[in-house]
């Protein structure tokens, strides 16, 4: 993840990407206060040798300088943006369609000689996740079983959802930790050039 006020570190980061062989697609953008500025990208890195991307990722973590005159705020007297990079490993989702184990057991509560006659209630565990559901409302196992698989991923969608709100939470209160200062690499003028010596 880059947050930044300027999109010019795009061109750097697509250029360092495509050298150590590693693809680089841009997954969330959002738009800065000034037209032709944004205030975060979320890029996603994919390489064939997992390595290459995390070491990129890991060379834009960090805070980043860029000295110049801002073109976006020319009468600004300040020359010096700090920029905050971040690596975040994606979501580790459980697959809706994995492997489900399905337990056939006697129903309880009302219902009279059938509930405790045959096996028509169903437990299904999602074995990636754990999440585990039990039908029972069916007369039939089939219609029980059918019922739990929905229900289970009715809950992993669930699931999946949450895990997508706390990672663009933790994202977006990075937006409030940027450290100016020590900065781990610094880029000049215009064309965002890197610098071989800190300022």
């Amino acid at each position: 993840m880059l947050p930044g006020r300027d999109a010019r570190a795009g061109a750097p980061a697509r250029g360092e990407a495509r050298a150590c062989g590693v693809a680089m697609r841009v997954v969330e953008m959002l738009d800065g206060p000034v037209r032709g500025t944004c205030a975060s990208v979320l890029l996603e890195l994919d390489g064939e040798d997992g390595g290459a991307a995390a070491a990129l990722a890991r060379r834009w973590s960090g805070t980043l300088l860029w000295v110049c005159q801002s073109p976006y705020r020319p009468g600004h007297k300040r020359k010096n943006w700090f920029i905050s990079g971040a690596a975040f490993a994606p979501p580790v989702l459980p697959d809706g369609a994995g492997e489900i184990r399905y337990e056939a057991m006697r129903a309880s509560g009302p219902g009279g000689q059938h509930v405790n006659k045959t096996d028509s209630a169903i437990r299904a565990t999602h074995l990636a996740s754990g999440l585990s559901v039990k039908v029972q409302s069916e007369r039939s196992q089939l219609a029980n079983k059918r019922l739990a698989t929905q229900l289970l991923a009715s809950k992993l969608q669930a699931l999946a959802q949450a895990q997508a709100e706390r990672g663009k939470s933790e994202r977006r209160q990075l937006h409030w930790q940027a450290e100016r200062g020590n900065a781990a690499r610094v880029f000049s003028g215009s064309g965002f050039v890197e610098s071989t010596v800190n300022v």
